[in-house]
């Protein structure tokens, strides 16, 4: 696990010591091919690490030249165990003359944000609750159960399928909350091995299957996704969230163009694939309805099959073949896929307009190399707490906290969050709590605005 690159004798110097370097120096390694990163002051060497790095190898990619501490212990549960696969790629340490953080980051306020994290960790923050998660997965099946027994006691009508479509929409939007915490591996396990074990086979399986009164394996969560998919994806939105080229989710595909600068950057190159000036309208029909039954469904098999995720695709496939199974005696083939049609534009609409109320009207733009604090805020804001909003929102309402501390239980993010205001208040730093329906109206909102940046940019400059 050599830190791939070559070495020079600045690196080990002719004495067998490491190097030591300047920032300037380090943020000479960004490209692909030869990316250093530091790490609690000390260089390491990431150049052909990333190939195999478990969280994907663009997340490491994003944070080359740069400092990546808080990202490092933010994302990854056991630091101890980290380190040691760090070792062989360690090539030095910055001069004693550099400071901690690169780019003029405020470093007392990054310290503060550390002594935060140690904080609630001392207070048990990061410790998952079992019974929690036991709890909210059994109603997520009973769900599905009362869906199928539906079908089977009172026949496929017009108002009995109705209900049994919002069931399972519902049981199979709530497993998709609960397979974020899965996958961000906030059910933690001993063992780095045991943990990527119980990631994939809980992230696919659970994913895909679970058990029900008639068959073994019965579908609780939408998608029949690639963990591996989903873990690479979603890391980068964590590391570098509403930042142009690095993270996935502000990547529209021309279909929108987002925040302040993106739209006049069309504007001004006369870039007009739709009419952007009328997207906070058409966002009504290519966004929420088609997000997973379409761009997602072709995104995931495509993925699969170009990166050789067999067993990935193997459990997505038993995905249909449970509901076809499960289905098609009562409907047919016909009207099976039309029912699974319609459950998924049910859940399509609920994953993006939770997911999006929390970033769409935030700030999107380029790199600004911020301190994780500061990244993090502009680019997330909260939504007021109650019972409907955590159940509703999978505990998304807590957006800040959930970006903040990726690998905290969702249980306690309303511990955390008093601390985090207390935080971003001693230093000036914007913490935004909306309501529910205040944050859906901003997204139609900040498509609006972001439509006529575009148009005057379009037409005078």
């Amino acid at each position: 696990m050599g830190g791939g690159g070559q070495q020079t004798d600045r690196i080990t110097g002719t004495n067998g010591r490491f190097g030591t370097y300047t920032w300037e120096e380090v943020q000479k390694h960004t490209k692909f091919g030869d990316q250093w990163i530091v790490v609690e002051r000390k260089v390491y060497n990431v150049s052909q690490w990333v190939k195999r790095h478990p969280g994907g190898l663009r997340i490491i990619g994003h944070y080359a030249g740069e400092d990546a501490t808080e990202a490092f212990t933010a994302f990854h549960p056991d630091l101890q165990l980290v380190r040691k696969y760090m070792k062989p790629l360690l090539i030095g340490e910055l001069e004693a003359s550099e400071p901690s953080q690169d780019c003029q980051k405020n470093a007392a306020l990054v310290e503060d944000f550390r002594a935060l994290r140690e904080h609630l960790e001392a207070e048990g923050c990061f410790k998952t609750q079992p019974l929690f998660f036991m709890l909210h997965l059994g109603h997520i099946l009973l769900l599905e159960v009362i869906a199928l027994m539906l079908v089977w006691c009172f026949g496929t009508g017009w108002i009995n399928t109705a209900i049994v479509a919002v069931l399972m929409a519902t049981a199979q939007s709530a497993m998709c909350f609960h397979m974020r915490s899965a996958v961000c591996m906030v059910m933690k396990v001993a063992t780095y091995k045991t943990s990527k074990f119980v990631r994939v086979s809980v992230g696919n399986l659970f994913w895909t299957v679970s058990a029900s009164d008639v068959f073994v394996f019965v579908r609780v969560c939408p998608q029949g996704a690639s963990a591996g998919w989903w873990n690479h994806r979603h890391f980068q939105h964590h590391a570098k969230p509403n930042v142009f080229k690095k993270d996935p989710d502000v990547n529209m595909l021309n279909a929108f163009v987002v925040g302040k600068v993106q739209p006049v950057e069309y504007g001004v190159k006369k870039i007009k694939h739709l009419p952007y000036n009328h997207q906070h309208k058409y966002f009504f029909f290519i966004g929420p309805p088609l997000l997973i039954p379409v761009y997602f469904q072709f995104q995931i098999f495509h993925n699969m099959i170009v990166h050789g995720l067999w067993v990935d695709l193997a459990w997505c496939i038993s995905y249909y073949v449970r509901y076809f199974l499960c289905y098609t005696q009562f409907y047919g083939v016909f009207w099976a896929v039309i029912l699974f049609n319609f459950v998924r534009f049910m859940e399509s609409h609920w994953f993006v307009w939770v997911t999006q109320m929390s970033h769409m009207p935030m700030h999107i733009d380029y790199e600004k190399h911020q301190d994780w604090l500061s990244m993090q805020l502009v680019a997330t804001c909260n939504i007021e707490q109650s019972p409907f909003n955590d159940w509703f929102s999978g505990h998304l309402n807590f957006q800040i906290e959930h970006h903040l501390f990726p690998t905290m239980p969702r249980h306690n993010y309303w511990r955390a969050a008093p601390h985090v205001r207390a935080l971003c208040d001693k230093y000036g730093v914007k913490y935004q709590e909306k309501t529910l329906y205040g944050a859906f109206a901003d997204i139609i909102r900040s498509l609006e605005e972001s439509g006529e940046l575009w148009l005057d940019a379009y037409l005078n400059k």
